[in-house]
């Protein structure tokens, strides 16, 4: 496999390259967790530090006394949680049917489920709040699950489908000569062993729910329902003057449950990615 070998420099190239891409999507992270622990008098500092002269909590505690975010980050976890688990389990049934029938419709269906992602939000939130003002679900937390489902719907159903497709149809085939319905066949064969791409797909509805900003502005209204993102530009005063210590702390607390998830789930996808290569 000789065309398989790459020369010394290039091969150094590649992890200089690489290096240097860590490095950049680390930065900010970096930043923000050292401007979180940093004393004003030296937020202020015309010669900032990577490491705070003086660390300390006081950030994270005027950002609790200023804002409530507990209740925000517990609105977002609900909403998120309850987004990602509603996506999932509407985009499995259809992903199946979309992998295993084929047809010039599925195939349309799966092209406009990819294109559906373009679409800006500025272009479906007028229509978006006429509709959930009519079913009295604007300023609930029950409207914005709905809008978080439909909006994440689409790219979860796309990544099903290839994880379907990738389960050999022959165990479900001998599933139905055991006399096992589609149904039974769904949860009891292919389910299982699409549990790496069940996680995958409810991880990214998840981080989006949690992320996302734009409808969770203009859909709620009261304080005590707000979510996390919105609660963080009350960081920011009527001049555009923010309040860059709280911010930092409330931020780097926002960024904390999307990385525990992701730690603790990792190896799981990795394990079944491996096991399902294996077995095929």
């Amino acid at each position: 496999m000789s065309f398989l070998r790459v020369s010394k420099p290039v091969r150094a190239g590649q992890y200089l390259a690489l290096l240097a891409y860590l490095v950049f999507l680390a930065f900010p992270f970096l930043w923000l967790v050292s401007t979180a622990f940093k004393s004003p008098r030296e937020l202020g500092d015309l010669h900032p530090t990577w490491i705070p002269k003086d660390p300390s909590l006081d950030n994270f505690r005027q950002a609790f006394d200023e804002q409530p975010l507990l209740d925000a980050a517990l609105n977002s976890l609900l909403a998120a949680f309850s987004a990602a688990l509603i996506a999932v389990l509407i985009a499995t049934p259809m992903a199946f049917v979309m992998a295993r029938h084929r047809s010039r419709l599925t195939t349309a269906a799966t092209g406009w489920v990819v294109i559906s992602q373009a679409f800006p939000f500025v272009l479906v939130i007028i229509p978006l709040f006429l509709i959930l003002k009519n079913l009295h679900l604007i300023n609930s937390l029950p409207g914005l699950i709905m809008v978080y489902v439909v909006w994440s719907l689409p790219f979860a159903l796309w990544m099903l489908v290839g994880y379907v497709r990738a389960v050999p149809p022959e165990l479900e085939e001998a599933a139905a000569v055991d006399g096992a319905g589609r149904l039974r066949t769904l949860v009891s064969v292919t389910a299982p062993l699409l549990a790496p791409g069940l996680v995958a797909t409810a991880l990214f509805a998840f981080i989006t729910a949690w992320n996302e900003f734009f409808f969770a502005l203009v859909l709620l209204k009261s304080p005590e329902k707000q979510t996390l993102p919105v609660i963080l530009t009350h960081f920011i005063g009527t001049e555009g003057v923010a309040d860059l210590g709280p911010l930092a702390a409330a931020a780097f607390l926002a960024t904390l449950p999307s990385l525990v998830i992701f730690s603790i789930i990792q190896k799981r996808i990795t394990g079944g990615m491996l096991a399902g290569a294996v077995k095929s």
